[in-house]
């Protein structure tokens, strides 16, 4: 990994804007600004965590492989005290995708299989309630003209 600008919590604390937005994850200073309107939770969000650490909150809510990586992408430094495992940098993949992997296609085939019953319901129940309701109708024309 290459060498990082080395920041403190106060100077962390300095960038809590939603014109400059910067948090520390493990140890990994982050400048999220661009990402904001990006993020699937929403830049409140981020923007509560601003300026601070924001790892338990980071871990707690269970981010995909994908997002983990995407740290790389935003960090800017390191947080002064902090030191990498040269293990857990080789595990932290690029967010690059190879060029060698094959796109995936974006054909789906729904696998929801209905069952008869619920067809059954879905197409009868309706029919039965209108036929009752012009039976109804029917019957009752006679009498209103009397």
């Amino acid at each position: 990994m290459a060498e990082h600008a080395v920041f403190t919590l106060s100077q962390i604390a300095q960038h809590k804007s939603k014109k400059d937005c910067w948090l520390v994850i493990d140890g990994r200073v982050l400048n999220v600004t661009r990402f904001l309107e990006e993020h699937p939770g929403g830049e409140e969000v981020l923007l509560e965590s601003a300026g601070k650490d924001a790892t338990k909150e980071f871990k707690d809510i269970g981010h995909s492989k994908a997002a983990q990586n995407m740290l790389q992408k935003y960090q800017v430094g390191v947080l002064q005290g902090f030191s990498f495992n040269k293990d857990a940098d080789a595990k932290v993949t690029s967010t690059d995708e190879p060029k060698t992997k094959k796109e995936m296609s974006a054909f789906v085939i729904k696998d929801d299989a209905v069952p008869k019953f619920a067809a059954f319901l879905e197409f009868f129940v309706p029919v039965l309630v209108a036929g009752s309701y012009f039976t109804y109708r029917y019957l009752n024309a006679g009498s209103s003209m009397v």
